[in-house]
């Protein structure tokens, strides 16, 4: 899996969003956020996820939808709980997944970060797949930008958002992209994922 000059990824299957705009100029692309995204809240699969991320979304579709009319929102990635990957904005571009936020005394963590949504929620464990398919991923946008941290959407908007959540088992997760990245085999092909909570 490799990140070409443009931004793609060449595992990812290209879905363009309108929601995105340039970075600032000359910004260090530091930052990776993880996160997790379900709708329905808590059921997965189907086109909800891809629809509200290029403004297709139905919002009659279910009631709980109704909060989300007007909401221009993306991110870079999204894994499916099948590993599937879809893309919708550059890397080089800053895509609209962190909101309000804040990283080692930085405001606007959009700026500076690229986003990742795995397809899950706070309250099931995440695919095994999905791991690997994340690792991969990791590895390489840090060959391509040099990432210096990884954090999750609760790390950078405490209080304000929860995910990936308590089931997302960030010691596996942070052993094997590093691992994978000096290209050694990554702990998450060769370990069962449990599906107990982990610590952060």
């Amino acid at each position: 899996m490799n990140i070409d000059e443009s931004g793609w990824c060449d595992g990812a299957v290209r879905y363009d969003s309108p929601h995105y705009d340039a970075r600032p100029e000359d910004v260090e692309i530091d930052l990776l956020v993880i996160h997790n995204i379900s709708l329905p809240g808590g059921h997965f699969g189907g086109p909800h996820v891809s629809d509200l991320f290029t403004g297709r979304l139905d919002y009659n579709a279910d009631p709980s939808f109704a909060d989300l009319r007007g909401l221009q929102v993306s991110a870079h990635f999204f894994v499916r709980r099948d590993g599937a990957l879809v893309q919708y904005v550059s890397t080089d571009q800053r895509a609209w997944h962190a909101g309000q936020s804040t990283f080692d005394g930085r405001p606007q963590c959009n700026a500076y970060s690229i986003g990742i949504e795995m397809e899950g929620s706070d309250f099931v464990p995440f695919q095994p797949v999905q791991y690997r398919v994340l690792v991969a991923l990791t590895a390489a946008l840090a060959r391509r930008y040099g990432l210096a941290h990884v954090r999750g959407h609760e790390h950078i908007a405490p209080g304000r958002k929860t995910d990936p959540g308590p089931f997302f088992d960030w010691d596996l997760y942070q052993q094997s992209w590093q691992l994978a990245l000096r290209g050694q085999p990554a702990l998450v092909l060769t370990t069962r994922v449990l599906g107990f909570p982990s610590k952060v």
